[in-house]
């Protein structure tokens, strides 16, 4: 890829004969697709570089989904770099009163176009990071909204980030590995065949960010994360959430029942991590980025290693297993551990939390959140 400033214009406004809001209108149809769009995107000749010396405009920052697992900390990690202002959370959840006190919050439906498409005009966004979804368990109870809110959602802001030139962060996940992908190590690129409807839609958000960024330039960016690991907000219906409840039950009852196997191993992470990742990531100039979709691996663990660790500063831990036949067939297809060898060499990806960091770091978490919502 030669270095170059990724500019986005229709054909037809090639010599700037279109103004963007006519563009807007003409598109602003209820047929709207991507066959249907009046346009190429292109790629033009300019003065960006890989030197990261060169001075950049601060980016101002929409987060879809952002009262889930990740959102929150995302936003405040980005703020710190770029200031309070820079970041607007959304969601279509009230917040808790610090989401409203840290930045701007707003209201924002992804299946919503028209209310996108004027928060991206109105705030003057440049990056979307895009969290809204359904995860694996949740969606297998109601694959008609994951379908709904993970592809048609994940189309609109495709849509919109091409309108608007806007570098796109979508995750992925291990769930868009299947029982016939490599499971020990993964790479990036092979087999993906999941059998899950959040795999399904991961994958298919892999392929449309893919082919719209070698079609029209878009610059899309996409990580699989693994099991994310955080004390700030409650399971969400993951596969790998026991690794965090786990934490919670073991300073609470001292018991905690596992939906998995004890030797069922899966990739995991440290949140912190994972969002250091991902500002990284979306920080790296795309001349140095040979894929557009990552591996990030930290360590990989079994229930019966976690709860081992954490026996080691609370040892009458007791792990029950009782294994949930929806669960337990969905961990079974995803891969043991990744292999993260690209984007360690492409932009520098190394973790910092190995299973010892993160079991001492979560139950000192859990214990300052008990201790401030005045539990024993």
């Amino acid at each position: 890829m030669q270095p170059g400033l990724q500019v986005c214009m229709p054909t037809t406004a090639l010599l700037g004969l279109l103004c963007r809001g006519c563009l807007s209108r003409a598109q602003n149809r209820p047929s709207r697709s991507f066959s249907s769009w009046p346009r190429k995107m292109t790629r033009w000749n300019s003065q960006e570089s890989c030197n990261a010396d060169t001075p950049q405009e601060n980016p101002r920052v929409l987060i879809t989904g952002g009262l889930g697992q990740l959102g929150v900390g995302l936003a405040q990690m980005l703020r710190n770099q770029y200031g309070p202002e820079s970041v607007i959370l959304s969601d279509i959840k009230k917040p808790p009163s610090q989401v409203y006190t840290s930045g701007p919050f707003v209201y924002a439906d992804v299946l919503d176009y028209k209310h996108l498409r004027e928060l991206i005009i109105n705030n003057r966004i440049t990056w979307l990071v895009h969290y809204s979804a359904l995860l694996s368990a949740v969606g297998e109870a109601n694959v008609a909204l994951a379908r709904k809110i993970n592809i048609t959602g994940l189309h609109n802001v495709l849509d919109l980030a091409l309108e608007n030139c806007l570098r796109l962060f979508v995750p992925s996940t291990i769930g868009a590995f299947g029982p016939s992908s490599p499971r020990d190590p993964a790479p990036d690129l092979c087999v993906q065949r999941p059998r899950t409807i959040y795999g399904v839609s991961k994958v298919h958000g892999e392929l449309m960010g893919e082919y719209l960024h070698h079609k029209y330039g878009l610059d899309f960016r996409c990580l699989r994360y693994p099991g994310v690991i955080s004390v700030n907000t409650p399971p969400g219906g993951g596969t790998t959430d026991y690794a965090v409840q786990i934490f919670h039950d073991a300073l609470s009852t001292g018991h905690h029942e596992c939906y998995l196997r004890p030797d069922t191993r899966l990739p995991m992470m440290h949140i912190s991590d994972c969002h250091r990742a991902t500002v990284e990531f979306m920080q790296t100039p795309e001349c140095q980025l040979s894929l557009r979709t990552y591996n990030i691996a930290a360590m990989s663990f079994t229930p019966e290693e976690v709860a081992q660790e954490i026996r080691k500063h609370l040892p009458h831990l007791k792990v029950t297993y009782n294994p949930d036949s929806v669960r337990q067939t969905i961990a079974d297809s995803w891969p043991v551990r990744f292999d993260d060898s690209n984007a360690r060499r492409d932009w520098g990806w190394a973790p910092a939390f190995g299973l010892e960091e993160l079991v001492k770091d979560m139950l000192r978490c859990v214990r300052d959140k008990r201790t401030r919502e005045g539990f024993p």
